[in-house]
């Protein structure tokens, strides 16, 4: 087949030539601003000469406005006659007559008293550039006082300035001419370089290169092209390029079709097909999705708050496996048998739970690194990280306790390992030492910051390499994705390929992949529907007196990144800012304790107590309250009852990795007529774009959103949550899994050193 191949050298014509325009503009807009600098000395040396004239001048215009009455032209004589550029001078009266001046200044008089007019009394001098018909004049206008200070005239000097104008535009046409000459000068050189390189190898290069892609040639690279590096590393990539392609047509014919609406049994289906034969699904966080506890002599459980819970327990219902994590609830170890394992959810098992236990020494040790070191300096919520060497030190030993279940559930079998979060840092590395067909995922659900935060951590270099230990490290947002990938490349001995987003570090390649989680539906999740929603909203209504209120909602877990406090004084200067809202709209905030064992945490919830009551004091009436500030742990038929009764949801986070509560707020709105409040720092922003997204620390606009909200017409808000239930509906948390499933490398492709070939090829063999 023939080819038509565009010159590349025409292109790079047109960019010399626009390159070489550029430069020419720029230098002549520095030629202008230079002559017109040079103008403006000019002019400021003619009035300093002028200033000198009146200077001299000053006593004999004294003595002639000030001595006996008389003709006072008579009294100055020649000396208001000009010479050379001056054109001459003028004495003018309190009333604005001319009462002296020299003979070439009178056919200015009317345009010099014109200005002499517009001057305010209190100016005493001033510099002003004339321009009649003739040539362009510069006058200098100075008061004469008398002894009391009281003006008796005002004494004008002026010149012909038309020598500063010849001299600028002489400079202008000077520097223009060189600019000229040295813009073609520059042209020719690079029209010239342009084709001494695309007429030789690198245009055949470029021909060959586009058969390769186009037509699969497998010939050699031109002859032409020079021996050494530059030959060896092309044919190094042309085989790369054949080996990802056909990977990728491989993969593509294995992946199901993503158009197609996911739920559970499709996860399930796809699942079997990624996994394979024999192969089981393991899960690992510090927490865990179902706690058992007892009241009263009564056991029961509840489902923790947080993303990680909400996203992956339908993922294991789905699929099955094993979830291990940390066993927290006062009846978990009597739920649970010898080894810590329960089948869950109680009632329905699907999968099985398998628990770890701390120490109260090595919970405080454990989860003060986690929460004290690592959490504050990925999160950047104004809260310095404190790291201590003894917290270290239990973090390595729970994150091997964690590796060394996942190895004794994993057996001698194959796995998928999909371990969560910033408190299992190391766990990757930790079981691909022992097992490196195993294959693992680490999803790192809070955001990764810059390199200069990482920097200040101590065991930055032993956190990353853990993680690097993983076959495939998902983020929610590409940014995220470039920041650790700029973190690997400045801080640990690997091999870095941003145009495949993957690290090559100990023989081993990691691909690093944006993966925004999501939640699942709420019709799977057991919540009361139709009537039985219906009353149970009336119930919340009539318990805490909201009835014909509007209800803006905000669940969130009480925690520093959340913003409350910024919600709150927003909230409170919305009611200031617009009082006819007073009475018409509450704020109902559910408050899940966390980390209470923490101080900070506890003073964090003590000030939100303080703040809420404060504003009800403000603003509140005996039938109603601005702000419902309820903590506790609701449940997930609370928490959807509230999000449907609620015209408006708000989230505020400073900082937020995902924030799931923004979809299942728009999952809730059946009826569409709800409307989100979103932060720009949440990292659902840049997938829900159709929310009211806001800087939570300009208080101004987030209390201006709420109003805006509160008031948005019933259509337009239709219009807006359709949009954006399409978009959690489609994008939901099958799917999520199904694409970290995908993104895995498949036992076929796995090595025993761990190592995907197809991720070798794309990295050239990595030497």
């Amino acid at each position: 087949m023939h080819l038509t191949v565009r010159q590349p050298g025409a292109r790079s014509a047109r960019t010399a030539i626009i390159i070489a325009g550029v430069i020419g503009v720029l230098a002549g807009a520095f030629a202008w601003y230079q002559a017109e600098a040079e103008r403006a000395i000019d002019t400021e040396d003619v009035d300093r000469r002028a200033r000198a004239l009146a200077h001299v001048l000053s006593y004999t215009l004294h003595e002639a406005l000030l001595g006996p009455p008389g003709d006072v032209a008579t009294r100055l004589g020649k000396r208001l006659d000009g010479y050379s550029r001056l054109v001459g001078c003028a004495v003018f009266g309190v009333d604005g007559a001319l009462l002296a001046s020299g003979a070439q200044v009178r056919e200015f008089e009317p345009l010099i008293a014109m200005h002499l007019a517009r001057l305010p009394p209190e100016d005493l001098e001033c510099n002003a550039t004339l321009r009649p018909a003739g040539p362009p004049l510069r006058m200098r206008a100075e008061r004469i006082l008398k002894a009391d200070g009281s003006v008796c005239g005002t004494f004008v000097v002026l010149h012909d300035i038309s020598f500063i104008d010849q001299r600028a535009l002489t400079r202008l046409l000077r520097s223009l001419f060189w600019i000229v000459m040295s813009t073609l000068l520059l042209l020719v050189l690079v029209l010239v370089a342009t084709w001494a390189i695309y007429d030789r190898p690198l245009q055949h290069l470029a021909e060959w290169m586009q058969r390769l892609r186009t037509e699969d040639a497998p010939e050699s690279p031109p002859l032409s092209l020079p021996s050494g590096q530059l030959a060896s590393e092309t044919r190094r990539l042309a085989a790369s390029f054949r080996a990802v392609r056909h990977a990728t047509f491989s993969e593509a014919s294995r992946v199901a079709v993503i158009d197609k609406s996911w739920n559970r049994d499709r996860l399930r289906a796809h699942a079997l097909d990624c996994l394979g034969i024999g192969s089981q699904l393991i899960a690992v966080s510090s927490r865990e999705p179902y706690m058992h506890t007892s009241a009263h002599g009564d056991r029961g459980f509840i489902v923790p708050p947080g993303g990680v819970v909400t996203a992956l327990d339908p993922v294991l219902q789905a699929c099955g496996g094993v979830w291990i994590a940390h066993g927290t609830g006062d009846a978990d170890r009597a739920t649970a048998d010898a080894a810590g394992r329960v089948a869950v959810p109680p009632g329905d098992p699907r999968y099985t739970l398998r628990r770890i236990w701390l120490s109260e020494a090595e919970h405080d040790g454990y989860y003060g690194c986690c929460n004290d070191a690592i959490w504050p300096m990925c999160l950047l919520a104004h809260e310095r990280p404190v790291f201590r060497t003894s917290d270290w030190s239990q973090y390595v030993a729970i994150n091997q306790r964690f590796a060394d279940a996942v190895l004794e559930e994993a057996g001698a079998a194959d796995a998928v390992v999909l371990v969560q979060d910033y408190q299992m840092a190391l766990v990757p590395r930790m079981v691909k030492r022992v097992r490196p067909d195993l294959r693992l995922c680490l999803f790192w659900h809070i955001p990764w910051p810059g390199i200069e935060a990482v920097r200040i951590c101590p065991w930055r270099e032993e956190i990353i390499d853990g993680m690097l230990g993983a076959d495939l490290i998902g983020f929610h947002l590409q940014q995220y994705c470039n920041q650790f990938m700029d973190t690997v490349d400045r801080m640990v001995e690997a091999r870095v390929d941003r145009d495949h987003c993957a690290v090559r570090a100990r023989g081993h390649v990691t691909m690093v992949r944006p993966q925004p989680i999501s939640v699942q539906p709420w019709c799977e999740r057991g919540v009361p529907a139709g009537d039985r929603l219906d009353d149970m909203i009336a119930s919340l209504r009539a318990t805490h007196r909201l009835e014909g209120i509007d209800v803006a909602v905000g669940v969130d877990r009480v925690d520093h990144t959340k913003g409350l406090p910024e919600r709150f004084r927003a909230f409170a200067h919305f009611m200031r800012k617009y009082p006819a809202h007073r009475g018409r709209i509450s704020l109902v905030q559910l408050a899940a304790p966390s980390r209470i064992h923490l101080k900070r945490y506890r003073d964090h919830l003590d000030e939100l107590l303080r703040y809420a009551e404060q504003i009800n004091e403000e603003f509140g009436t005996a039938t109603w309250k601005p702000i419902h500030l309820l903590v506790a742990q609701h449940d997930a038929t609370a928490v959807h009852a509230w999000l449907t009764m609620a015209g408006m949801a708000i989230v505020s986070s400073l900082h937020d990795g995902m924030n799931l509560v923004a979809k299942e707020y728009v999952l809730a709105q059946d009826s569409l007529r709800g409307c989100l409040i979103l932060s720009e720092f949440a990292g659902a922003a840049q997938e829900l774009p159709e929310a009211l997204v806001i800087n939570p620390y300009d208080t101004e606009q987030f209390a201006d959103a709420i109003r805006y909200a509160a008031e948005m017409p019933a259509d337009e808000r239709i219009q807006r949550m359709k949009r954006l239930r399409q978009q959690v509906e489609r994008y939901n948390i099958y799917r999520w899994a199904a694409g970290v499933l995908a993104d895995v490398p498949a036992p076929s492709r796995m090595r025993r050193g761990g190592e995907s070939t197809e991720v070798t090829a794309q990295l050239g063999g990595g030497r």
